[in-house]
């Protein structure tokens, strides 16, 4: 698999923050987000890269690794016990994994594990890793508003699964192990889960932010008075003011939708109202609204 530096994509350096980091991948994340750039292949690929460095880059131990090993991170834990196997056999003698590896040994001891050889081991055959399984989980968007679990059947084998809130539309997630068996007891590949999250017929949800139109009737939008709207966390109440003109946008904070893997954290709901004119007229009404213009 062609190795993609977390870092370069992300367009942020090694000695980046956390913050820093989850503000360089809002940022791109919404401008490659599925649902501005539709059957755009290459902007789906580019954000599920992008997810897949934040999910790397912002898990401390993760990111640990990944700075340490580079593109053989995954298989860190492997390494680790084949050297302590090394130093504990070698004695005093020492080996060319004790202390000062270059990238170049990590990945001959990588190579030598899950793809090529077994170098100058005689009577073993080579190890490889098992093939990644890919498959695509479709949601609704009030089942990505929280945290739930799901069970999966792939390749005949059933998977329980817990989905974060705040998982995006498109977003790709690992589960490690999962895939298809190794050969030779190589390690088993893993399985890449692709989300497809729908739009709320009464929300809209880009990245954390939600959107929705609000009817508002012509006597309350001209004296104004007090709505009870409808949100992903249940009913919150308006004050309306007077003389509000249709299209008119409000913003209630932390009302939107999850960040992922941000506990406590949201976005916001953007609220347009439209003024719905009254039908059905009385000719009592009708005067009114004659005097009124005429006033």
């Amino acid at each position: 698999m062609e190795f993609v530096d977390y870092y370069k994509l992300l367009g942020i350096n090694k000695a980046a923050t956390t913050k820093e980091i989850k503000s360089a991948y809002r940022k791109l994340a919404r401008k490659y987000h599925p649902d501005l750039n539709p059957n755009d292949k290459d902007a789906k690929k580019k954000f599920q890269q992008i997810n897949e460095a934040n999910e790397v880059l912002s898990d401390p131990g993760k990111r640990k690794k990944y700075d340490q090993y580079g593109k053989d991170w995954q298989h860190s834990e492997q390494f680790e016990k084949q050297q302590q196997y090394q130093q504990q056999t070698s004695g005093s003698r020492g080996t060319r994994y004790a202390g000062g590896q270059s990238e170049g040994d990590f990945s001959d001891f990588f190579e030598s594990l899950f793809g090529g050889s077994m170098g100058s081991s005689k009577g073993r055959q080579a190890k490889y890793r098992g093939e990644d399984f890919t498959a695509e989980l479709q949601l609704e968007l009030i089942d990505a508003y929280k945290t739930n679990k799901q069970t999966l059947t792939v390749n005949g084998k059933k998977i329980r699964i817990t989905i974060p809130a705040g998982i995006e539309n498109g977003q790709t997630i690992k589960i490690p192990g999962h895939g298809g068996k190794g050969i030779n007891g190589g390690p088993d590949g893993d399985l890449y889960i692709t989300f497809s999250v729908a739009n709320h017929s009464r929300f809209k949800r880009l990245g954390n932010d939600l959107f929705a139109i609000v009817d508002l009737d012509l006597y309350k939008a001209v004296l104004g008075g007090e709505i009870t709207i409808d949100t992903l966390d249940g009913k919150v109440k308006l004050k309306v003011k007077p003389e509000t003109q249709n299209g008119t946008k409000i913003k209630l904070k932390d009302k939107g939708f999850p960040v992922y893997k941000m506990e406590g954290q949201f976005g916001d709901l953007y609220v347009t109202y439209s003024i719905k004119i009254p039908a059905n007229l009385s000719d009592k009404q009708k005067a009114l609204f004659k005097q009124l213009s005429e006033s």
